[in-house]
């Protein structure tokens, strides 16, 4: 019986560690990119394997950048997009160039919480449908605007990421259960 306590407490403790670990990690201030470059991480189109290096290429002339990237082995690429909070505008607006040129296109955007905050994921097959929100063209064109700040960028790319609260089941319209507070 005590060892059952124990072993409660135990895996309680640790549920609360990791809980304000999670929590402290998203009120940190962002590393600047000097000390913490930006990941780039995905897909391109297949059509475009011979293209590797010069897409690469393409991506680095931002700079502050390392990468991932390779050819999607069939058919046309996710069209999901992904910035992580701490990714500065300029930089996040210059893949999503690049990927709108060398993918299926930017389809849907993936919500921040879930997304590690120095990343940009690019044609990401990792993320279900519950974490992602579809967008138009026109919110891609808005997101592209150089005039927005990294402040602007990251409110407006929220705003257009806000989850349902329900999303379609098996034929029936259920709980979002990949809903963050807010």
């Amino acid at each position: 019986m005590k060892y059952r306590m124990f072993i409660l407490a135990s895996v309680a403790l640790c549920i609360l560690s990791v809980s304000s670990l999670a929590f402290a990690e998203e009120q940190e201030e962002c590393a600047p990119v000097e000390k913490k470059k930006i990941k780039v991480e995905g897909y391109f189109s297949k059509q475009f394997r011979k293209d590797r290096k010069a897409i690469r290429a393409e991506i680095s002339e931002v700079g502050h950048v390392r990468f991932a990237l390779r050819a999607y082995p069939m058919g046309d690429t996710s069209k999901s997009f992904a910035v992580g909070r701490c990714v500065p505008a300029y930089i996040a607006r210059h893949v999503l160039t690049v990927a709108d040129k060398y993918t299926s296109g930017i389809g849907s955007l993936t919500v921040q919480k879930f997304l590690p905050t120095h990343w940009i994921g690019v044609g990401a097959t990792m993320f279900d449908e519950p974490s992602q929100q579809l967008v138009t063209e026109e919110q891609v064109k808005k997101l592209l605007n150089p005039d927005l700040t990294n402040e602007e960028f990251h409110v407006l790319y929220q705003e257009y990421t806000i989850q349902n609260d329900h999303i379609p089941m098996f034929g029936q319209q259920v709980p979002n259960f990949k809903k963050t507070d807010d």
